[in-house]
């Protein structure tokens, strides 16, 4: 099992269109011995939406790792200070928290989880979903591209002819980013052709 004896955050964000998708990938780190940390924007854990109950989302995430879920920034405050992590990986990882990493706020819980795993050098996987990333997000994509312990699950355009500024990362491809990153290595491709 690759992430025996590991302890990984996995930090959910608001793009509640992937979060079904993402959510069961958190297994697979399960399957490969991680000890896998919840935690969930104070907007995931609260809000219902077409897409599903927050308190669905809730129990399933709980039920897979086994843990308790942060979900405020007191509760992500200890990360750094008790170097909590190994790794932290956030999926999905909207535009609005790929800007508060990069401008290092920590006014969110997966902001403050960011800042606080990074204090410490450990890895932080980011597996972008946004409607803007060719867009206002572009930037700040490219600003955490080249900072260090900052690695990227392959992403591409979902649907270049309607909505030719977003991004989705490739799901499926979460714990193969993590295994690159834990050795400091980005996983290549980091861009993917929908076909």
């Amino acid at each position: 099992m690759k992430f025996e004896n590991l302890t990984v955050g996995f930090a959910v964000t608001g793009s509640f269109c992937t979060l079904k998708k993402t959510i069961c990938h958190i297994e697979d780190l399960k399957r490969e011995g991680a000890n896998v940390i919840p935690i969930m924007s104070e907007i995931t854990y609260n809000t219902d939406t077409r897409f599903g109950k927050a308190a669905d989302f809730i129990a399933e995430i709980k039920k897979i790792t086994g843990n308790e879920i942060i979900t405020s920034v007191k509760g992500a405050e200890p990360i750094g200070p008790k170097n909590i992590l190994d790794a932290l990986i956030i999926a999905p990882c909207t535009g609005n928290t790929l800007s508060k990493i990069a401008l290092g706020m920590t006014d969110s819980c997966v902001a403050m989880a960011a800042k606080a795993n990074l204090r410490n050098e450990n890895p932080l996987v980011i597996a972008v979903s946004t409607n803007d990333g060719l867009g206002a997000s572009a930037k700040n994509i490219a600003s955490l591209m080249n900072t260090k312990n900052v690695f990227f699950v392959p992403f591409g355009q979902d649907d270049a002819e309607k909505k030719p500024n977003s991004l989705v990362a490739d799901m499926t491809k979460i714990a193969d980013t993590l295994d690159f990153a834990l050795n400091g290595k980005q996983i290549q491709p980091i861009l993917r052709i929908n076909k």
